[in-house]
């Protein structure tokens, strides 16, 4: 694998005050900079910024069956360790985060087994939060 760069990634929200909350409190980000209409964070080592954007609907809920599961589109997550997946489900599970697709393990015993759960911020932003058994098979047919 080659030696990956942070990548960076700015979403639209309703409330500025309300995504702040959500990302700093509940999902535990490490808050950066920030000016009267948008907020950086720290998304696992990623840089992550949502931009106020009150005309914004972009939260249509579509989605796709995957695995028997209707995953929402659009939506951007992180691909934790196996480990650190199961302690952040917990933490989310703690502070009674609505689940769209509650932690399970999705294609198990099959190439590409893993961890996922999807959830929404407060302004209709799908995200995905996944893990998987053997790495190695992230890309894997």
């Amino acid at each position: 694998m080659r030696n990956l760069r942070p990548f960076h990634l700015a979403i639209p929200v309703h409330r500025l005050d309300e995504a702040r909350y959500f990302y700093r409190e509940i999902l535990e980000l490490p808050e950066g900079r920030s000016d009267q209409l948008w907020v950086d964070f720290d998304f696992f080592g990623h840089q992550l910024v949502v931009h106020e954007d009150q005309n914004s609907h972009h939260n249509s809920k579509v989605g796709n069956i995957v695995d028997g599961k209707t995953v929402p589109i659009p939506h951007y997550g992180i691909v934790l360790d196996w480990k650190e997946f199961h302690n952040f489900a917990e933490m989310l599970r703690i502070k009674n985060i609505k689940f769209q697709v509650e932690p399970y393990i999705r294609f198990e015993g099959q190439v590409g087994e893993q961890a996922t759960m999807f959830f929404y911020d407060p302004s209709g932003n799908a995200l995905e939060f996944k893990a998987f058994k053997d790495e190695r098979q992230i890309f894997a047919k």
